[in-house]
C-alpha cells in the first residue's frame, strides 16, 4: 500500500465495508454510529467467510490508545451504574481471548474495584484449569481458564456477578457456552454481558431469554451499538471463493513484481552505480523496568491492587520509551503493537505515551493477531495491509503464521512492539520474524518486554515459583540492552568487598567461600591501561578470527538459532561478541543471558529454571572465555546432572563453547592457542562494570538468582564497549579466514584431550601445593591471580613473548617472581600462595621472601 496522506479523510467518506457489501450483498443496519464503529472484511474460515472488523477495539485497525481505552472503559462505568456501587465491588470480570482481553479488562478498570481474568489459548505449565469452553465460529476454538486464585471464580458466587466482555454479540453461542459451563460449577444469581456492539437475530435474542429462565438467573446486557448483518444465501461459498480468487491475483501480483525486481537488480549491476537496497529500521530493547509482582494481564488474574502499582509505573515507563525514540520519531507517527492476547499492557503503554508525548506526536495502538484475513488495498475495505510472520511464543498448537494489519504503509515512524517474556524468542528475532516484518516498513523499532506472570499456587512450591527478569542496561551494566539479559539479582547497594590478603586467608582456611565476598576492584594504573590499550590493537584481528569460528562452529552445530548463555563475568563480553558475529554475518538476532556458576556450589538453578520457561534448553549454548584446567567445564556437567536429578528441567547440553581452549577441555573452541585475550587484563571495567557473582545464603533466596554489583562509579574508566567496537571492526578483514577454519574445525577430531589437567596436577605436585585449585594454568587465569588473589609465583613458558607483558608488569608491581620454565602446555601458570596467611605479604601487599 503506498503512503496514504488522506487516510484519515477516507474514514469520513468511504466506508470500511463497502468493498465487501458491493461484491457478497452482506448488509450492515443499525443505529447512529454502527458504521463508525465497524468495517467489513474476508478471511479463510470454513465456517464465516465475514469479519467485522472494530475501529475502536485496537486489533486490526491502528487507532488511537485512548480511544480504545475509553470505548472499554466507559462501558464498565455502565455496568457500574446497572449494578450499583456495592454490587459493582463484588462483581468479577471475564473477557475472551484473543481479541477482548483488552477491552475486559478496561471494563473491569470502569468498574473499579472488580478483579479481572481473561481466558487463554496458552497452557500454562504447573497452573490448574478452572474452566473452559468452546467458541464455535472461531478458527481457534478452546478456551482455558487459569485463575492463580481458584476460588476468583467461586468466591460469594451466590451473591456476586459475573460479567463477560466481548468485542461483539453475534449468536451469543460463546457466551452461552460459558455461562453453562460455569453456572454448572458455581451458579450465581446474575450475569451482566457486554460488548461493544450487539448484532444477534431476533431469534438468537429469544434464544438468550430461554436460557436465561432455564437457569434461573438473571442476564443484562450492555453495548455501545446495536446492529443487525444480512447475510445472503450462498455467501459463505461466495466469499470463500473470493478470497481464493484475490489471493491467486495478489500471487501473481507479486510474482511479477519479483521478476520485475530481479530484472532492475541485474540492470543495477550492469552498470556502475551499485544497487539502491534501503536499511531496515534498527531494533532497539527498550527497558521498561515493569514493577515487581505485576501480572502482565488478566490470564492469570487481575486485581484493585495491581491496578494501582501499573497506574504508579506508567508514567516512568512512558517515560524510557520516549527516551529511545529518535528525535523525529518523538514528533511523528508511533504505533504500539501488542501481540496477541497481551492487549491491556500495551495500550495502558500507549496511552501514557500519549500524555508524555503530547501534541508533538501521533500515537496509535493495535495489535498482532492469529486471525487470517484477506488483506486489500481499498479504502472501501477494512483490511489495507497484512505482515505476516511465525508464531513468537511457541504455542501449544504448534508453529503457524501469525499476523498484523494495517501497519505497513501507514506510515509510521517508530513502532514500539510490546510482548511478554515467553513471547521473547529466536523466532521473534529470526530474519522472518515480526521485528524484521517491522523493520522493513518503519523508521525506527523498539522492543519492549513484559516479564510474564507464574502464579504460585498455594503449595509454593520452588518449581512453580514467580522467576524474575533478566537485568539490562543501562540500569545494570555498561552494555546495550540487546547485548545480553543479566540472570542476577543487583546487589549494588550492598557491602561485599573485602581486602584481598583477608580474602585469601578465609578461604584457604576454610571459614568462607570466595563466592560469599569480592575483591576490592583493581584500579589499573596509567602504565596499565597504555599496556592494555597496545594489547588491544596488536590482538584485535586474533580474537575477531577466534570469535567467528566459534561462532560459526555452534551455528553449524547448535543452529539455526541457538540461545547464548554465558558464564559470567569473564564469558559475558565473548557472547556479547559472538551475538555481533551472528547478527553482522548472518542477519541474526540471538538471545544472550549471562548466568552464574560458582566452583563447588553449582549453577544458578533459578537461572536455568528461568530458561527453560523461556527457551527450549537443546537450544541453550553456554559460553565462556577461555579454559584453564577445564575445572568450570567439569563443573557444568556435574551441576546440570544434578539440576535434572532434583526435577528440574532437561534437555541442556552442558558443553561450553569458548574462545580460546589452551588445555584441551571442550570440543567447541575458536582457537586452542594461549594468547593474550584483553578482556583478561581488567575486570569490571571491561565486562560491562559488572562484578564478580556472589552467592551467600543471606542475600540469596532459593528462587533468586546469584547476586551481581553493578560499579556505576567506575564509568570513568569503562573500556566495555570500546573492546567489543575494536574487535568488531575487524570481522570483515578475518571473514575468510574465519570460513576456512571452521570448515577445518568441523572435519576435524575435536574430542578433549585434558593436557591441561594433567600439566597442572604435575605442577601441583612438583613444586609441592598439593592443591590444584592454587595452580592457575593460562595467560587469563594468571592475571585474575595477580589482580584477585595473593599471588605466589608466576612459571613462564620460556620465549613466550609479548602476550605476557602485562603479565610481567603486573608481577612487579606486587612483587612476585617470575620463573622461566620449559615444557608447559601453556604461556604462564599463576600459583597462589599455598599455606597463606596474612604474615605472607607485607604492608604495601607485596609477597614477602621467602614465606
Amino acid at each position: 500500500m503506498s503512503e496514504r496522506a488522506t487516510r484519515e479523510e477516507n474514514v469520513d467518506v468511504v466506508w470500511s465495508g463497502d468493498w465487501v457489501a458491493e461484491r457478497l450483498g452482506v448488509a450492515l443496519e443499525g443505529d447512529g454510529d454502527l458504521r463508525e464503529l465497524l468495517g467489513l472484511a474476508l478471511r479463510r474460515n470454513p465456517k464465516r467467510a465475514h469479519l467485522l472488523v472494530s475501529n475502536v477495539l485496537g486489533k486490526h485497525v491502528p487507532q488511537r490508545p485512548s480511544v480504545v481505552y475509553g470505548a472499554g472503559y466507559g462501558l464498565g462505568e455502565r455496568v457500574r451504574a446497572l449494578l450499583g456501587e456495592e454490587e459493582a465491588r463484588r462483581a468479577v470480570v471475564l473477557g475472551y481471548a484473543e481479541t477482548a482481553t483488552g477491552l475486559g479488562h478496561a471494563v473491569a478498570d470502569g468498574l473499579r474495584d472488580a478483579p479481572y481474568l481473561h481466558s487463554t489459548r496458552r497452557p500454562v505449565a504447573g497452573v490448574a484449569q478452572a474452566g473452559g469452553f468452546e467458541e464455535a465460529h472461531s478458527h481457534a476454538t478452546s478456551h482455558l481458564l487459569l485463575p492463580e486464585d481458584p476460588e476468583l471464580l467461586a468466591q460469594g458466587a451466590e451473591a456476586s456477578t459475573l460479567v463477560l466482555v466481548d468485542d461483539e454479540f453475534s449468536t451469543g453461542n460463546t457466551v452461552l457456552n460459558t455461562i453453562r459451563a460455569l453456572h454448572e460449577l458455581h451458579p450465581r444469581d446474575r450475569y451482566v454481558i457486554v460488548a461493544l456492539v450487539d448484532m444477534r437475530s431476533p431469534a438468537d435474542r429469544d434464544r438468550l431469554t430461554a436460557f436465561a429462565a432455564e437457569i434461573g438467573a438473571r442476564v443484562d446486557l450492555v453495548t455501545r451499538s446495536t446492529g443487525t448483518v444480512t447475510l445472503p444465501d450462498g455467501v459463505l461459498e461466495r466469499g470463500q471463493a473470493l478470497v481464493a480468487a484475490q489471493e491467486a491475483e495478489q500471487a501473481e501480483e507479486a510474482r511479477e513484481a519479483g521478476e520485475a525486481r530481479e530484472a532492475g537488480e541485474a540492470g543495477e549491476a550492469s552498470s556502475s552505480a551499485p544497487p539502491s537496497v534501503p536499511a531496515p529500521a534498527p531494533v532497539t530493547r527498550v527497558d521498561l523496568a515493569w514493577p515487581a509482582g505485576v501480572p502482565d494481564g488478566g490470564r492469570h488474574g487481575f486485581t484493585p491492587a495491581h491496578r494501582s502499582a501499573l497506574e504508579a509505573a506508567l508514567p516512568d515507563m512512558a517515560e524510557r520509551i520516549a527516551g529511545a525514540l529518535g528525535g523525529g520519531a518523538r514528533q511523528g507517527r508511533v504505533l504500539v503493537l501488542g501481540f496477541e492476547e497481551l492487549m491491556y499492557a500495551p495500550l495502558r503503554l500507549g496511552i501514557a505515551l500519549e500524555k508524555t508525548l503530547g501534541a508533538d506526536a501521533e500515537v496509535r495502538y493495535s495489535t498482532t493477531t492469529r486471525s487470517p484475513v484477506l488483506a486489500v488495498d481499498d479504502p472501501g475495505y477494512a483490511i489495507r495491509t497484512r505482515l505476516v510472520f511465525p508464531a513468537h511464543d511457541t504455542p501449544a498448537d504448534g508453529p503457524g503464521d501469525r499476523y498484523a494489519y494495517n501497519v505497513a504503509g501507514a506510515g509510521f515512524d517508530a513502532v514500539v512492539a510490546v510482548v511478554d517474556s515467553t513471547a521473547d524468542t529466536p523466532e521473534l528475532h529470526a530474519p522472518e520474524g515480526l521485528l524484521a516484518r517491522l523493520a522493513a516498513h518503519t523508521g525506527q523499532v523498539l522492543l519492549a518486554v513484559v516479564p510474564s506472570y507464574t502464579p504460585t499456587p498455594v503449595s509454593h512450591s520452588q518449581e512453580s515459583a514467580v522467576l524474575p527478569e533478566p537485568l539490562r542496561g543501562p540500569d545494570f551494566s555498561s552494555y546495550a540492552p540487546e547485548d545480553v539479559g543479566w540472570l542476577l539479582q543487583d546487589l549494588s547497594d550492598t557491602e561485599l568487598e573485602a581486602p584481598t590478603e583477608e580474602r585469601e586467608e578465609a578461604i584457604q582456611s576454610g571459614g568462607a567461600h570466595y563466592a560469599e565476598s569480592l575483591p576490592v576492584e583493581y584500579q589499573p594504573s596509567a602504565e596499565y591501561q597504555a599496556l592494555f590499550t597496545a594489547a588491544l590493537e596488536t590482538s584485535a584481528a586474533r580474537i575477531a578470527r577466534a570469535v567467528g569460528t566459534v561462532t560459526e562452529t555452534v551455528l553449524a552445530e547448535r543452529g539455526p538459532r541457538p540461545v547464548l548463555v554465558s558464564l559470567a563475568r569473564a564469558g559475558t563480553p565473548v557472547g556479547v561478541l559472538m551475538r555481533r558475529w551472528a547478527q553482522h554475518r548472518h542477519g541474526l538476532d540471538l538471545p544472550h543471558y549471562a548466568i552464574s556458576i560458582v566452583r563447588g556450589r553449582g549453577i544458578d538453578a533459578t537461572a536455568l529454571r528461568w530458561l527453560a520457561a523461556h527457551h527450549d534448553p537443546a537450544d541453550v549454548v553456554f559460553v565462556d572465555g577461555w579454559t584453564g584446567k577445564g575445572a568450570i567445564t567439569r563443573e557444568l556437567a556435574a551441576a546440570i546432572e544434578e539440576f535434572e536429578a532434583s526435577g528440574g528441567p532437561a534437555g541442556f547440553d552442558p558443553e561450553i563453547a569458548v574462545l580460546a581452549d589452551p588445555g584441551g577441555c571442550v570440543r567447541t573452541y575458536g582457537t586452542r592457542e594461549d594468547f593474550l585475550i584483553p578482556s583478561a587484563c581488567l575486570n569490571s571495567t571491561v565486562s560491562g562494570l559488572i562484578s564478580r557473582t556472589v552467592l551467600r545464603a543471606d542475600l540469596v533466596g532459593p528462587n533468586d538468582f546469584h547476586g551481581g554489583k553493578f560499579y556505576r562509579e567506575l564509568a570513568g574508566s569503562d573500556v566495555s564497549v570500546r573492546f567489543l567496537d575494536t574487535i568488531a571492526a575487524r570481522f570483515d578483514e578475518v571473514a575468510g579466514q574465519v570460513e576456512d577454519e571452521a570448515k577445518e574445525l568441523l572435519a576435524a577430531d575435536r574430542a578433549p584431550t585434558w593436557e591441561g589437567w594433567a600439566a597442572v596436577e604435575r605442577i601441583s605436585e612438583e613444586y609441592g601445593i598439593h592443591d590444584v585449585n592454587l595452580v592457575k594454568p593460562g595467560v587469563g587465569e594468571t592475571t585474575r591471580v595477580l589482580l584477585r588473589r595473593v599471588p605466589w609465583k608466576i612459571l613462564a613458558k620460556r620465549g613466550a613473548g609479548a602476550d605476557l607483558t602485562h603479565i610481567r608488569l603486573l608481577a612487579e608491581q606486587r612483587g612476585v617472581p617470575v620463573e622461566e620454565v620449559d615444557g608447559l602446555p601453556y604461556s604462564c601458570v599463576g600459583l597462589i600462595h599455598p599455606r597463606y596467611t596474612r604474615g605472607a605479604t607485607g604492608a604495601d601487599g607485596k609477597a614477602v621472601k621467602g614465606a
